[in-house]
């Protein structure tokens, strides 16, 4: 019998999102290091230490020389073999691990707009949540502290104690790097090296997080309204991104009071997949509540990826060959772009550029009937076509 553990952290929404899948299909795991003890937990961070190092971990069905290895999360199997990508994970289960029904639906339209929905909420919910934590939640995040307590089961007190305190400190400095750019100016009853900041330069995205996070909780609430689950009645990888994004921020006491007034059925509906509440089976349909999900997702994932993609191409061609978060800490790679009327200015990330390049392959392979499906559905579909190739 296949033994699975998963390597991570509560802070990280990919984790969360892993764990739903996992939870649906009734598959055992264990969290490590929280679930291991000490021995066990620091000889499987030599294995993950080795396996990066040594290029062995998967992403299935394979890498891509756009791939990034991230800090966390990685699925283990059998304690020797590490996969990561959340969302290759859903494809690695419903291949090697199936269950009465897949995470990716069968039919080429409802599986098109699941995987949009997944890699939008990936991708772009990422902002959202990490600033919802950060600088809605600066005063009242407990993060720095379940964190260390994760990590007592792998190292000694002084470096916990130190987690406790940098941790916090380090993920609002990369705040900029995740699309959240503070005001010039900006002030928090926090201590200095907890402000978010702003950065020369760079407009202030706040304004578009929050605007972004109102609409996607609307959408959401629109959706669930009407149906259980995103899809109709079944629980799909569109649902466990959604769920692992926005259930991040159910530890945050401000972002969780924002979340019960502003969304009550998305927050109850948050609660009941993290204790495990959720069916596998059912009929997956796509219906006119899904319809407010789909055009904020239009409006603010999609141009964000074809900009991304567009800013690498030049960027490549330019001789550049520094991308994502190394390269946004020496200040290069950066593009400058527009969302829902608000200017950003962001750095070129290559993990995105696979993400968008496999989304519109993905497109490009759909019938034309399936095509005109989507396209009643889906606002600016020319964005798919107007992928360059590399």
């Amino acid at each position: 019998m296949i033994k699975l553990d998963v390597w991570g952290v509560e802070a990280s929404p990919y984790l969360l999102k892993i764990e739903a899948l996992l939870n649906c299909r009734g598959i055992p795991f264990r969290r490590l290091p929280r679930d291991g003890g000490r021995w066990e937990n620091m000889l499987m961070a030599m294995r993950l230490y080795r396996a990066r190092r040594q290029r062995k971990v998967q992403r299935y069905p394979s890498m891509d020389t756009l791939d990034e290895y991230p800090e966390v999360p990685y699925l283990i199997v059998n304690g020797t073999t590490f996969h990561y990508d959340s969302s290759a994970v859903a494809r690695w289960l419903d291949e090697q691990h199936p269950g009465a029904t897949r995470f990716s639906p069968t039919d080429p339209v409802p599986a098109f707009i699941a995987t949009l929905i997944d890699e939008a909420f990936d991708e772009y919910g990422l902002y959202m949540v990490h600033h919802q934590r950060w600088v809605c939640s600066a005063e009242d995040t407990p993060m720095g502290e379940v964190t260390a307590a994760e990590f007592s089961r792998l190292l000694f007190p002084p470096f916990t104690n130190r987690i406790r305190r940098d941790m916090p400190r380090r993920q609002v400095r990369r705040c900029p790097y995740l699309f959240s750019v503070a005001p010039e100016g900006y002030e928090a009853n926090v201590e200095p090296l907890r402000v978010p900041p702003s950065r020369p330069g760079f407009p202030e995205t706040h304004t578009l997080l929050v605007q972004s996070w109102h609409a996607f909780l609307a959408a959401m609430e629109s959706v669930l309204s009407a149906q259980p689950y995103l899809l109709g009645d079944r629980f799909t990888v569109a649902d466990a991104s959604a769920y692992g994004q926005l259930s991040m921020n159910l530890i945050d006491p401000g972002s969780v009071a924002d979340l019960q007034q502003r969304a009550p059925l998305t927050y109850r509906w948050l609660l009941d997949i993290r204790d495990g509440k959720m069916r596998g089976s059912g009929e997956v349909k796509l219906t006119p509540a899904l319809q407010p999900l789909l055009d904020i997702i239009m409006q603010t994932f999609a141009p964000l990826m074809l900009q991304n993609e567009t800013a690498y191409q030049r960027e490549l061609g330019s001789g550049q060959t520094l991308f994502n978060e190394a390269a946004f800490d020496r200040n290069i790679a950066l593009y400058d772009g527009e969302l829902l009327g608000h200017p950003f200015r962001s750095v070129v990330k290559s993990f995105q550029v696979r993400v968008w390049r496999d989304l519109c392959q993905r497109w490009r392979q759909l019938s034309p009937g399936e095509k005109d499906v989507l396209r009643g559905m889906l606002p600016d579909t020319e964005l798919f076509e107007s992928h360059l190739q590399a």
